[in-house]
């Protein structure tokens, strides 16, 4: 756990984020002010990223890094929630950024080129945490691969279909320690995804990233959590190095 920032919450500050520091073990651990205090690089802004923005700018992270080369479509309006009809057509990074500065001008937001191999080295050099909420798996094992060469943490979260999976990754146990290849699933402009779905995972990712940058609870390290929409059935297995998870 890093070191607590210097600087005290400013009143407006205590305000905004009142709800949360009501929350004895938010408040007791210090964790505002070290989210305050984190740079955050999400990459990806669709049907997981929506939330994911939404909930770490709302929550107050010092500084969102959005990453994302898509532009807004007619079919992802049912899903991604940062966008509306108007939007169709636009940069998603561009108006994701927009939104997470309308609903939190504290945060700084800064719109990132796509990733790849040139630049994902440059996004984790001073990052405190990256989100990866893509939904194709050339990006996912190469944020992976970037992220275990660095010894980063990352949260990961995955949904398709009618279920969904988070967990956080990092140096003693990354993604292909659990799944070595990509395998066959298909992704959301194959298999379809009901629209809460992504809501629910993306939630979680937020959710995640809040207990590690916070230092509080207990995150999904070595732990996968699962769901299933159409039963409301949820599980979390446990993790080993080199095991499909199962």
């Amino acid at each position: 756990m890093s070191a607590l920032p210097d600087r005290p919450l400013s009143r407006a500050e205590l305000r905004r984020y009142s709800r949360a520091l009501l929350v004895p073990e938010w408040q007791e651990a210090g964790a505002q002010a070290r989210v305050g205090a984190a740079r955050v690089v999400v990459v990806g802004a669709g049907g997981l990223g929506s939330p994911v923005i939404a909930a770490l700018s709302g929550a107050g992270v010092g500084q969102l890094v959005i990453a994302e080369g898509d532009t807004v479509d007619l079919s992802n309006l049912h899903r991604q929630s940062l966008y509306t009809t108007p939007d169709v057509g636009a940069p998603k990074a561009e108006r994701a950024a927009a939104r997470a500065q309308q609903l939190n001008p504290q945060v700084r937001v800064r719109v990132a080129p796509p990733v790849d191999d040139r630049t994902l080295p440059g996004l984790l050099s001073d990052a405190a945490l990256l989100i990866d909420a893509t939904d194709n798996f050339e990006t996912r094992y190469r944020i992976a691969d970037a992220c275990t060469a660095l010894g980063r943490e990352w949260v990961w979260g995955a949904a398709s279909g009618t279920s969904g999976m988070v967990s956080v990754f990092g140096p003693a146990l990354g993604l292909r320690d659990v799944f070595p290849e990509p395998g066959d699933a298909a992704s959301c402009d194959e298999a379809g995804v009901l629209g809460p779905v992504p809501g629910v995972v993306g939630a979680l990712m937020a959710l995640e990233a809040l207990k590690v940058l916070g230092g509080v609870g207990e995150p999904l390290r070595g732990r996968l959590w699962t769901f299933d929409a159409l039963s409301g059935h949820t599980r979390v297995l446990r993790l080993g190095p080199a095991r499909a998870a199962r």
